[in-house]
């Protein structure tokens, strides 16, 4: 599977994700080919490219629960897109209650971990996909903190209207690749900015801009000075809105079809407690599935390995079997602390690798497995 960009894409190429319209309507199918009106369908909607399944690769799987995640993800979107330049244009709000609330439904309440998969963005739809992620992270984070329901509508408000600001700021702007500060600190002013409308939208604007703004501002102090002075002051939804935001902004397929795996950005928020709330980030970790078995890895010793069981305790130190030479290794054992996960092993739509070399007559012994793990941790223990 590679990304192909649209003006190089060629009829009898086939797809390997689906395209929806704005509405979520299924328009092209998973290993459909290409025609001359799918190619003219993917530049009409703006996509820069598409997923594009090499000549002899099978079609990867993708569940029920997949398919309507992303459709789910491309509908309410550019719901969030329209009901954001309404915001702008009217300074009133008119969807943005409704969307929040079946955010909230579909992901405050859950019980177990969710896959979440990152689909490519558009210029034009970037922000308020993110917007969208953000809000999603927001409703399992809360949920797993067991925040009050008010408090959690609040801050799912919070997230899907964070990067109003962005909306304004013009896309050869936004998009560009130079790093010069002065470009990064006027992309902050017009975000702050651009809060300032939430106040005259809605009866809670003006708490709902104090949370944008908190999470903004530190963000900013730790990009431009590499530290927090303290996040102590923060509101807990300021707190859970900066993890959100920035894991997704770590994660997302940018648009030129890359991203950084999960591994990476859990890294990132381990590394700066100061800045991204622990018990937050915990909270995150216990509603995503992150190192599950199945999912193959890259060690600092150069090993590849596959995950056959998930530590609760420490997420990124699982129990692993090493394609070497079929043996399990325990990250969490005291003698194997000088190893860890350099990253995981995916493809470029942000999927996980399954590989297929000889363990699975290992593997599928789920009994024994389970049971050799549970014998090395007692003695490790």
């Amino acid at each position: 599977m590679k990304f192909i960009e649209a003006d190089d894409l060629k009829m009898g190429m086939r797809l390997a994700r689906p395209i929806y319209n704005k509405k979520g309507v299924l328009l092209f199918e998973r290993d459909s080919r290409l025609t001359s009106l799918t190619i003219e369908s993917v530049k009409n909607f703006g996509l820069l490219g598409v997923y594009i399944l090499e000549p002899a690769e099978p079609l990867p799987p993708m569940s029920d629960e997949d398919l309507e995640f992303e459709r789910f993800q491309i509908a309410t979107g550019f719901s969030i897109q329209d009901e954001l330049e309404g915001i702008l244009e009217t300074k009133r709000k008119n969807r943005l209650d409704t969307i929040a609330a079946t955010i909230l439904r579909k992901y405050g309440h859950l019980d177990e971990k969710i896959s979440f998969f990152q689909n490519l963005r558009s210029r034009d739809d970037f922000v308020c996909r993110h917007a969208l992620n953000t809000a999603i992270f927001c409703a399992m984070i809360t949920h797993a903190m067991n925040v009050k329901v008010d408090e959690q509508l609040r801050t799912v408000h919070a997230a899907i209207v964070h990067d109003i600001g962005k909306m304004q700021i013009p896309k050869d702007v936004l998009f560009s690749r130079d790093g010069d500060e002065n470009l990064m600190d006027r992309i902050y002013q017009d975000q702050l900015s651009g809060l300032d409308v939430l106040e005259e939208a809605f009866m809670e604007g003006g708490v709902i801009k104090r949370i944008c703004v908190q999470a903004l501002l530190a963000q900013q102090e730790f990009d431009t000075t590499g530290k927090l002075q303290s996040n102590a002051r923060m509101s807990l939804a300021s707190k859970i809105l900066m993890v959100a935001n920035r894991y997704d902004e770590i994660t997302a397929v940018d648009l030129q079809g890359h991203s950084e795996s999960e591994v990476k950005a859990l890294q990132e928020l381990h590394d700066h407690p100061e800045v991204y709330d622990e018990s937050v980030v915990d909270a995150l970790i216990r509603s995503v599935n992150i190192l599950f078995p199945g999912v193959s890895v890259e060690l600092s010793t150069g090993e590849k390995a596959l995950v056959v069981a998930e530590n609760t305790e420490d997420i990124l130190r699982p129990m692993l079997l090493t394609f070497g030479d079929n043996s399990l290794l325990d990250l969490s054992a005291r003698d194997n602390r000088d190893i860890y996960i350099v990253d995981i092993m995916k493809t470029l739509d942000n999927r996980y690798v399954m590989t297929d070399l000889p363990l699975a007559p290992n593997v599928s012994k789920e009994d024994d497995e389970l049971r050799e793990i549970s014998e090395i941790r007692e003695k490790n223990t």
